[in-house]
């Protein structure tokens, strides 16, 4: 065992983590990881006292900001009350949370599955939609992620799902992307159309009979915060209508206030059948995560077995998460605080900074979820390297603000309760960095 007695605690915390923990997605030897002692609001620390504006949530996940004094005393008060308990029992707090997030749902929505967060959340809803529909295969894009357990990583999109792709019965699409179109498109609205036919000929081409469910992020979010184009949401509902098809909508990074709404579908005429959830639903603060079931499906259960189950689902340490959050969320108005800032700082700050910095191809987004995508060239729309943006990154965190990178994007991701100063804060901090000889 290493002795760590005469390190300082930011020494002795890296030093711990070197020789003991194995991080995801990462080669591990030539990691160095920031070290994170405190947090509070949008705002992080190490031992030494270093402070850093947060403009990653983390994994875009602590809506609420670090620390919330009425979530972090509710999840004390409930351990001192009952730290754990069986799911096949009742209790209150569970009934709580279910209740609460229900009644921000659609009105054909009745029941919650918590999970122990997004990924399972996902696998869940597959396996509803495999058992209600008596169907096998469920679509989703290739630019998306949807979590790394066996259904979840296959379903998702991107790279990470090739070295996983164990499980059975998953078919990819490319969904909207009018920056780097797959269908020739010049306009929103041709992305839209253009997408929903490319999609139909894959379901009828894979056989509709055979399909359980569509499965797509209402807004994908690690894979470039894109923005569905006018009508094609509705357009993909009224595809799945047409076929006999279920729709699963992934809110687990979109949901619960990052858009400035409580679901992210809510601003584009469409209800889902199933709603998976985790990360805002309580920011995290326990892991937990969930699916919200349309009562048509629920009531396939009312005497049949569900099939599946989780040891900690409804966690009540978490469902005490759940109810504080959602209640400070609702009475301090920090869902509405999302929107205005998206409105009334973030769109009009990421935009002028697009106008200042042709390394900037694309601003897109809302709420407090939008992304810089960068470009070497903006005539060709190339990429900027990964050996620029990793510049990039050392140079944000040197001006003390935590990134958020992926591929060629900066996402810019604050918590919701962000301030207006704090916005201001992270757009200089972005306007100088991106004025830098960076290529």
């Amino acid at each position: 065992m290493n002795d760590t007695t005469a390190a300082s605690p930011n020494d002795a915390a890296l030093e711990l983590d070197r020789a003991y923990v194995f991080h995801s997605w990462s080669a591990q030897a030539a990691l160095k990881p920031l070290v994170i002692a405190g947090g509070k609001g949008s705002r992080v620390w190490d031992y030494d006292g270093r402070s850093y504006l947060d403009f990653s949530s983390q994994l875009v996940n602590v809506n609420i900001g670090h620390q919330h004094p009425a979530v972090t005393q509710a999840i004390i008060d409930q351990a001192g009350t009952l730290a754990t308990v069986a799911p096949a029992t009742a209790n209150l707090m569970r009934g709580e949370a279910a209740k609460r997030i229900v009644d921000r749902a659609p009105a054909s929505f009745n029941k919650v599955f918590f999970t122990n967060g997004g990924a399972d959340a996902i696998e869940n809803a597959i396996r509803l939609a495999r058992l209600h529909t008596g169907r096998d295969k469920v679509l989703s894009t290739y630019r998306s992620y949807h979590g790394n357990t066996g259904a979840a990583i296959v379903a998702t999109g991107d790279w990470r799902r090739i070295p996983n792709e164990f499980a059975r019965g998953h078919v990819h699409f490319f969904g909207p992307y009018l920056y780097r179109s797959e269908f020739w498109a010049t306009t929103p609205e041709q992305e839209s159309v253009r997408a929903l036919r490319h999609l139909e000929r894959v379901i009828q081409s894979e056989g509709p009979t055979t399909i359980a469910a569509v499965l797509l992020e209402s807004i994908p979010g690690t894979a470039g915060v894109l923005v569905p184009p006018p009508g094609y949401l509705a357009g993909v509902r009224a595809l799945c209508d047409r076929y006999g098809i279920l729709l699963i909508l992934d809110e687990v990074m979109a949901g619960f206030g990052r858009t400035g709404r409580w679901f992210a579908f809510e601003g584009y005429d469409v209800t889902p059948d199933l709603i998976a959830f985790a990360k805002g639903v309580n920011s995290g603060y326990v892991p937990t995560g969930g699916v919200i079931i349309s009562e048509s499906i629920a009531n396939d259960f009312e005497t049949t077995v569900f099939p599946g189950g989780l040891t900690y689902s409804g966690h009540p340490l978490a469902m005490a998460s759940i109810v504080a959050a959602l209640d400070a969320m609702e009475n301090e108005g920090i869902v509405a605080n999302a929107a205005r800032i998206g409105r009334d700082r973030l769109a009009p700050g990421l935009a002028a900074l697009r106008e200042k910095h042709p390394i900037i191809g694309e601003v897109r987004g809302e709420g407090v979820f939008w992304a810089l995508e960068l470009v070497a060239d903006r005539d060709t729309r190339a990429p900027l390297s990964g050996v620029v943006m990793s510049r990039i990154k050392t140079e944000l965190l040197a001006r003390n603000l935590l990134p958020f990178l992926v591929d060629n994007r900066i996402h810019v991701v604050p918590p919701c309760v962000v301030t207006d100063d704090e916005v201001a804060e992270a757009l200089a901090i972005y306007d100088e960095v991106l004025g830098l000889d960076l290529l």
